[in-house]
């Protein structure tokens, strides 16, 4: 049975025009004018594709045999930014969110993603999810955010080769306010545990993908007014996105979908076999690679 009783009067092409439209960075209201149905039709559908696509992402990537991961929080916000947050307001579901991603530097696959805040407990949660999706030691980069190394030395104890690669930056002209960051005068390679690579301590990777990220959901856009209004659809685009950039966007890095590269799948997936998962039909094709 449909999980979406009243979606099944859409036509296929329709349902896979708007979940295309919504992981190429159109707006939903932009969405409904060009696809000619409601606003609501369209927030029905992200609704149930991010139920179904959080689901496919947990089932699906595991026993993923990385050898380089690198991680990276990337800011938004939801409803209002922080400063204009009152005190008083549901401290989750407003104001500043994070989303935590880990990509395998070979085959770009976001073995991990985690919504929340920037703290120690949401970065206990994001690493030991890592961990458990990891089958052979790793070598791990972060930046110089110092709440890994507790989250990291938890889940993975001494089993990783793992170092930090702190950025150095210089301070703003007096009285100028930057919208971007400070003018990066150079990094440090900090060791934690193991013997990392130097040559493989990097962080370019996920922060190459922040900006995929910002390209591809319209939520992320900076200085607009497309932000996310209410947090749980910003979880559900999410969910979409990150299926439909492991399992069905062909990197041109090496010709293939991220989870092929990584030997999670042996088929490009499409947006109709998104549509299959909303249905409760999970491609059958999906088989680990030999």
């Amino acid at each position: 049975m449909s999980m979406i009783s009243g979606m099944n009067k859409l036509p296929l092409p329709t349902r896979v025009q708007i979940l295309t439209m919504l992981c190429e960075g159109s707006s939903m209201r932009s969405i409904s004018r060009v696809c000619d149905v409601s606003i609501n039709t369209v927030s029905k559908l992200l609704v149930d594709a991010g139920i179904a696509c959080a689901k496919f992402h947990d089932e699906a990537v595991k026993g993923v045999r990385a050898k380089r991961v690198q991680c990276d929080e990337i800011w938004s916000f939801c409803y209002s930014k922080q400063a204009n947050t009152p005190r008083n307001a549901s401290k989750f579901g407003r104001g500043d969110v994070w989303t935590w991603t880990a990509i395998d530097a070979d085959s770009k696959l976001i073995v991990s993603w985690m919504i929340g805040d920037r703290d120690a407990e949401t970065a206990k949660i994001f690493v030991d999810d890592l961990r458990s999706r990891l089958t052979d030691r790793v070598q791990l980069t972060t930046d110089g955010y110092k709440i890994y190394l507790t989250a990291i030395a938890a889940a993975f104890g001494s089993d990783v080769d793992y170092a930090m690669l702190v950025k150095l930056y210089g301070e703003n002209p007096e009285g100028q306010k930057r919208y971007s960051p400070s003018e990066c005068l150079g990094t440090r390679t900090e060791i934690i545990t193991g013997n990392p690579d130097p040559a493989h301590v990097s962080t370019s990777y996920t922060e190459r993908h922040n900006l995929t990220m910002r390209m591809s959901m319209r939520r992320f856009t900076r200085l607009t007014n497309a932000f996310s209004k209410k947090i749980d659809n910003h979880c559900h685009a999410l969910a979409l996105y990150f299926v439909w950039y492991n399992f069905v966007r062909q990197h041109k890095a090496h010709r293939l979908t991220p989870a092929m590269a990584a030997g999670i799948t042996d088929k490009v997936m499409d947006v109709a076999d998104i549509v299959r998962l909303i249905d409760g039909d999970a491609p059958k094709e999906l088989e680990k690679a030999a």
